[in-house]
């Protein structure tokens, strides 16, 4: 299946890294959990595209501690679905380090609601993991140029106020540190304070402390409506 082009001039969903050119990006980022996926990209990238510096990372977690011991790279490519993160999670968290790095998002969902959610979080575009080799570089390369690029029959869900909407939630959920990120899980998963404190070894106090910061953050107005956010923004998916 062919990726759909949008144009580089394309303004809805989340801020987007402007037009750049493919020949500059020489230091890639692949996060997926997968090796043999890993190493099939990273093989991929270096063949269709020169001898370029290809990282890989096998969750979220290591990603950012990646990025902050050898610094920015110039493209990501990210797994939809990590250890420590699934949904529009990973998008949303490194593009809070990466403010003007192209994340492609890669993944074998190709379910309207999960590409819309992760464009909005501020993906430069969403392909599938099944393209193949001439069809990815060609959608990689479009996208470190500018473009957002889509899967083929690809129908966003919202247009015009709901998709500025949607991504200013996004841009809210970055703001959140990642400490408070994992509070959201928890509450998201139907935790109570007593159970989030017990899990990340703090105390309950503190707990009432960040959900009171996250609740300002996201302007929610109460805990179940923190949850119904998190889920229209899909930021963390079932397993």
């Amino acid at each position: 299946m062919q990726p759909a082009i949008i144009p580089a001039g394309d303004t809805s969903g989340a801020a987007v890294p402007g037009r750049l050119s493919a020949d500059r990006v020489k230091d890639i980022l692949i996060v997926d959990d997968h090796p043999l996926m890993c190493d099939a990209l990273a093989l991929t990238l270096k063949i269709s595209f020169g001898r370029k510096t290809v990282r890989t990372a096998r969750s979220l977690a290591s990603a950012v501690e990646q990025i902050r011991t050898h610094g920015a790279p110039d493209a990501v490519i990210l797994d939809l679905n990590l250890p420590d993160a699934r949904g529009a999670e990973g998008i949303v968290t490194l593009r809070r380090q990466l403010p003007e790095v192209p994340i492609t998002m890669i993944s074998a969902d190709l379910e309207n609601a999960m590409i819309s959610a992760a464009m909005a979080a501020g993906a430069q575009g969403y392909i599938s993991k099944s393209l193949g080799r001439e069809a990815l570089v060609d959608s990689l390369r479009r996208m470190w140029e500018g473009e957002r690029v889509t899967p083929e029959g690809y129908e966003p869900e919202a247009a015009g106020t709901e998709d500025e909407a949607r991504a200013e939630l996004a841009r809210r959920f970055a703001t959140l540190t990642p400490q408070q990120m994992k509070i959201l899980r928890l509450i998201c998963q139907g935790k109570a304070n007593k159970e989030i404190s017990y899990e990340l070894s703090i105390a309950e106090a503190t707990v009432k402390t960040h959900i009171t910061a996250i609740m300002s953050k996201i302007n929610a107005r109460r805990r179940t409506q923190t949850v119904l956010l998190a889920n229209s923004a899909r930021l963390f998916e079932p397993a």
